[in-house]
């Protein structure tokens, strides 16, 4: 089976580029061939030349997977947080990157603290897919 690239990136916090800007999400084009890939990272970098802030990369397949987390969760049945409570549904924020998914966990865990029935986690990409079945 051929690899699969991703062009992902967006607007950044910093020069570090590894958080998005607040406010912002990270873009993801693709799944590409290696060719297309760059095709499409080229028009999209000759686009955003002027803000120093945004950038993009090209990932391979396993590679962008590895880099997405997601908070998963809600409002449950009960303390042992297997079903979730009649009428609700099954939350699931992201992708993030990881400092980016820590920062939605703490926001959400925050506004529902006073609530024992609700609990937040995080997850990879292939977490997620498990728990919805």
């Amino acid at each position: 089976m051929p690899k699969k690239y991703y062009v992902v990136g967006g607007e950044y916090a910093d020069t570090s580029f590894t958080t998005i800007a607040a406010g912002h999400q990270e873009d993801r084009f693709g799944p590409f061939d290696e060719r297309d890939a760059h095709v499409c990272w080229r028009a999209i970098t000759s686009k955003t030349v002027d803000n120093a802030m945004v950038r993009y990369f090209i990932r391979a397949d396993e590679e962008a997977m590895a880099d997405q987390w997601f908070v998963v969760g809600g409002e449950y049945a009960d303390t042992s947080f297997d079903t979730i409570a009649a009428g609700k549904k099954l939350e699931s924020h992201g992708p993030f990157a990881r400092s980016e998914a820590m920062a939605r966990w703490r926001e959400l865990t925050g506004r529902t603290v006073d609530n024992a029935m609700v609990r937040y986690d995080l997850c990879t990409a292939a977490d997620l897919a498990q728990r919805q079945g």
